[in-house]
């Protein structure tokens, strides 16, 4: 049996590697994503005051540090047994959107894009900004930049840094706005909004005028039956900062609705001896193998997901653009995998549009920010990060140290639905062993689509990269072992 290894995998955050295995025939009989990495936050936040609980996990990634800083300060609400202002959650979530605006810029021109701008099978080095630079041309590039940028600057001005933020609290937030501020965010959130649509122009017109691309999203090794999963309000609607978690079928249809609190009546975690990661699935359904369908527990998270567990988005612009995509691509629920690229780019709208109405919010300068905590106990907070649902779930002792900490982070609720996606992708494209670096790329898009965080999903503990390798020969025999601890 042959093997072909793409180790290390590009363009995401964190380490991984994609192990193929091809048959007699030269087709690809499996493959799968393997993180060599151990999760030690959980472990390691054991015994530390609650309220650094914010900053500990946001060093988790410098990626996603405002969604786990969020997420924290919500689980520490719900243990100190406190509700914050509503000034608090408006500047909280004009906080997050700040942090979606510059994550999914980053992951559309810097990460998945390329694969697009420049073309899936374009040499390795032009797939990356440079490439995507040199085809839509330096005003663009520099428009990115600023935007980036904008985004940064927003999350610093709430939250005291523009990337690791300290400003959430249990009860509230340290900081409030004064009008300076406020003028200067509105202006920098318009000027993000017409670069959001301006890009969804852009992927108009590289990939959805390409029939070549679309034939691509809509084939059959990038879709995937899974379950869909995502925070809503009271209508339905997409949410970042706060509502319900939604689920939904293969067909569209609200399986099941939950509050937060409840997600581990609903939500159970399995462990596969070839990852570090963890397989969320959803406990009505049951952990069946790897496997979509509907007698599959397996769920997907994230733009995609959060698009299809939705009933629309809940500003006007991100729901015409809503609306388009379903009916592009044939209704709801989209399970074509690359089409996560486009719905992340109807939420970068949708928080552009989410931050203008909280900025134009007359209670977002309020000084009214924190409202006093009571006793610990045992707190969850829910968030949607970029990546898709993010859970912390704390239990405080009576001095208010952390006893336990359990994160389900976004990519780990995806990690089923990745490893699959990379297994399918990699049987479609390689055949007959013709195999050949734009191909391999090919393979890696399944996972990139996702835009994952295995920095956020799993963790060294103790500095190093625990691995063991395994040696098979071609009977299948193991015949020798290599550990590295």
């Amino acid at each position: 049996m042959r093997t072909i290894t793409i180790d290390p995998i590009t363009r995401l955050e964190g380490h991984g590697k994609i192990s193929i295995f091809l048959d007699e025939h030269g087709d690809v009989e499996n493959a799968y994503l393997q993180i060599p990495e151990l999760r030690g936050f959980e472990k390691f936040s054991e015994g530390r005051r609650a309220e650094d609980m914010p900053q500990i996990t946001s060093r988790i990634c410098g990626v996603c540090p405002v969604a786990h800083h969020i997420a924290a300060a919500k689980a520490l609400d719900a243990a100190f047994h406190v509700d914050p202002p509503a000034a608090a959650k408006k500047l909280r979530e004009l906080l997050y959107c700040g942090y979606i605006i510059y994550d999914h810029i980053l992951h559309f021109y810097f990460l998945g894009g390329p694969d697009f701008i420049v073309g899936p099978e374009a040499p390795a080095a032009k797939r990356n900004i440079l490439g995507v630079i040199e085809k839509a041309g330096i005003d663009v590039a520099k428009d990115v930049i600023k935007h980036r940028a904008y985004g940064q600057k927003i999350t610093a001005i709430l939250g005291g840094k523009a990337t690791h933020p300290v400003c959430g609290l249990p009860g509230g937030v340290s900081k409030g706005l004064v009008k300076d501020e406020v003028k200067e965010i509105k202006d920098m959130v318009a000027s993000c909004n017409t670069f959001a649509k301006f890009t969804l122009n852009l992927f108009d017109d590289i990939v959805l005028k390409n029939k070549e691309y679309v034939d691509l999203i809509r084939s059959d090794p990038y879709t995937l039956k899974t379950y869909n999963m995502g925070l809503v309000d009271k209508h339905n609607k997409v949410n970042f900062y706060d509502g319900m978690i939604r689920v939904s079928d293969q067909e569209a249809n609200e399986v099941e609705k939950f509050e937060g609190k409840d997600y581990t009546k609903h939500i159970a975690e399995k462990v596969e001896e070839w990852s570090y990661m963890k397989f969320p699935y959803l406990k009505s359904i049951g952990w069946h193998g790897l496997q979509d369908g509907k007698k599959s527990g397996i769920y997907r998270v994230g733009p995609l997901g959060r698009l299809n567990a939705a009933e629309g988005m809940a500003t006007p612009q991100a729901e015409k653009e809503y609306k388009r995509m379903f009916d592009t691509l044939g209704g709801k629920p989209v399970n074509s995998t690359l089409a996560f690229h486009w719905a992340r780019l109807i939420e970068l709208l949708y928080a552009t549009e989410r931050a203008k109405e909280l900025i134009e919010d007359s209670e977002i300068t309020s000084s009214h920010i924190r409202n006093p905590v009571g006793n610990p106990g045992a707190g969850i907070g829910v968030v949607e990060a970029a990546r898709g649902t993010l859970i912390h779930d704390y239990k405080l002792d009576k001095n208010g140290l952390v006893e336990k900490a359990n994160l389900i982070v976004a990519t780990t609720n995806n990690a089923g639905a990745i490893t699959m996606s990379v297994r399918d992708a990699a049987k479609g494209v390689i055949k007959k062993g013709n195999v050949n670096d734009g191909l391999l790329n090919k393979v890696e898009m399944a996972f990139r689509a996702y835009d994952p965080c295995f920095g956020c999903a799993t963790h060294t503990l103790p500095g190093g990269m625990p691995l063991t390798v395994n040696i098979y020969d071609h009977k299948k025999n193991l015949s020798k072992t290599i550990s590295r601890i």
